[in-house]
C-alpha cells in the first residue's frame, strides 16, 4: 500500500519535521491508507542522526495516533460499513480483506485496538472498525491510549537507535519483519485461546452426559 517512494517520504520529513510525523500518522489512523508508519520511522531515524529531537517526534507520533484513531472511530460510528468500504476501494483494498479484518476485530476488539497498530490494515482501519461495530467509546479510548503508547515507544526507540547504526532501508525491512512476527504471535495466541475455550466447553458437555 505504500506507493510513495522512500526518498519522497524522507524529503517530506526533513521539510516539515514534526508536523510530517503528526499529520502522517493522524491521516493513516483516521482510515486513509498512507505510509504513516514509514513517516514515523523516518522521523525517529532523523532523531537518531541528530536532525530532529526524539521527544518531540514521540509527542508528534502519539498525538497523531490518538487523535487519528478517535477521528476514525467517529467516522466509522456515523458513516458505517458502507463508508469504510468506499474509502478502501479508492486505495484498491479488496472488500474481502476488510470483511476478514472486521470479523476478527469484532471478536477481539480491545486486543485489536491495542496490538493492531503493528499490523498495516488494522492500524489504518482499527478506529473506523471500532466505530462500525459500536465498541463502547470509553473502552476504545483506553485501548487507544495504551496501544498508541506501546506502538510509538517501540517504533521510535527502534528507529532512534537504528538511525545511529544502519541504513534507513534496513530499518524499514526490520520493522516489516517485526510486524510479521507480531501477527504470527497474535494469531497463535487467538487460536490457542479458541482451542482452550472449546475444549473446556466440550468437557462441560461430557460431564452433563
Amino acid at each position: 500500500m505504500e506507493l510513495i517512494p522512500l526518498e519522497t517520504i524522507q524529503n517530506i520529513a526533513r521539510e516539515y519535521g514534526y508536523w510530517a510525523v503528526f499529520g502522517g500518522i493522524l491521516l493513516e489512523n483516521t482510515g486513509i491508507p498512507i505510509p504513516g508508519e514509514t513517516i514515523t520511522l523516518v522521523g525517529g531515524f532523523l532523531a537518531g542522526s541528530g536532525e530532529l529531537d526524539f521527544w518531540l517526534v514521540l509527542v508528534s507520533a502519539l498525538g497523531g495516533a490518538i487523535l487519528g484513531d478517535n477521528f476514525g472511530y467517529w467516522v466509522g460510528y456515523y458513516g458505517g460499513w458502507s463508508l469504510v468500504t468506499r474509502v478502501s476501494r479508492l486505495f484498491r483494498i479488496k472488500e474481502e480483506q476488510l470483511i476478514s479484518v472486521r470479523d476478527q476485530f469484532a471478536q477481539n476488539a480491545p486486543k485489536a485496538v491495542i496490538f493492531g497498530r503493528f499490523v498495516a490494515l488494522l492500524r489504518i482501519f482499527a478506529g473506523p472498525l471500532a466505530g462500525t461495530v459500536r465498541m463502547p467509546y470509553p473502552q476504545f479510548l483506553l485501548c487507544n491510549l495504551v496501544g498508541a503508547g506501546i506502538w510509538a515507544s517501540v517504533t521510535l526507540t527502534a528507529a532512534y537507535f537504528a538511525g545511529m547504526l544502519v541504513p534507513l532501508e534496513t530499518l524499514i525491512s526490520w520493522m516489516s519483519q517485526f510486524a510479521a512476527v507480531v501477527v504470527a504471535i497474535v494469531i497463535g495466541w487467538l487460536a490457542l485461546s479458541y482451542w482452550l475455550e472449546h475444549r473446556k466447553f466440550g468437557k462441560g458437555l461430557e460431564q452433563q452426559d
